[in-house]
Parts: C-alpha cells; structure tokens; sequence
C-alpha cells in the first residue's frame, strides 16, 4: 500500500468510487487550490482502495489544528489496516505542517470508527469526539 496526497482533479476522480457521490469539477478545484486543505488516498495496486481527508482550522488563541473531515476504504479492502494508516498519515502531516492537535467526531455507536482511531492514536472521550495531542 502507498498513500499520497492528491495533487491534481485527475487524482480524486480516479477515487470517485470511494465518495459519498462524484467528485463535482468546481469544488475539486477550489479544494485543491487551498493549501489548508488536504486529501491523502491510499492505493493497493495502484488502485485508489481508501482517503482521508483533513482541513487545517487556525484560532487566534488557540492556534492551528487539523480537523479530520472524512475517512473512508473501499469495502473491498476493508480490515487491511488502510483506515489506521490513512489517519497516521493525516497525523504526520498535521505534525509537518505545525498543528498542534488533531480532532474529529464519529457516532457514539460507531465501534468501528472509534478502534481505527484508537489504534492510531485517538482518545475517544464520549464516543462522538476524538483528539490527538500532537505537541506530546
């Protein structure tokens, strides 16, 4: 398996089978024009077989971290460890890139969800937030 992030339109519609619905041209070009946001896809075989995606949110008092916005493996590649490694990727980057936490939520019945963050490094406080430290 490689992860690398998508660079071009011609990467996320290559992944369009891993969406919710296909990747609309206006919004793939504004999101890869942002340089605060971020998509990583997995590939086995040179087949895209999941992403994650990840937007950095900066506060005045705060500073900046790395919302993970959306994590997803085709069915076909489901329990291969894609999922731990697509977050540990988005984790490395929020690192890379000077955020000091990462954050996402997840359904508080999502047992899925809840142990490939787990295994990545996640604390599940209530079963609907998840956090990183980064600057441990």
């Amino acid at each position: 398996m490689k992860i690398r992030r998508a660079a071009s339109p011609d990467d996320v519609f290559a992944a369009a089978h891993l969406f919710d619905a296909p990747p609309r041209p206006d919004a793939t070009a504004r999101f890869l024009a942002q340089d605060h946001s971020h998509l990583l896809i997995a590939y086995v075989a040179d087949q895209p077989a999941g992403f994650v995606s990840g937007v950095e949110t900066t506060h005045p008092d705060k500073g900046t971290e790395m919302f993970l916005y959306e994590l997803g493996v085709d069915d076909a590649f489901l329990r291969r460890g894609i999922g731990t490694a697509l977050v540990e990727a988005l984790k490395a980057l929020a690192v890379e890139r000077g955020c000091y936490a990462m954050w996402t939520g997840t359904a508080a019945g999502d047992a899925a969800a809840q142990a490939t963050y787990k295994r990545a490094g996640g604390s599940v406080d209530d079963g609907a937030f998840v956090g990183w430290d980064l600057e441990a």
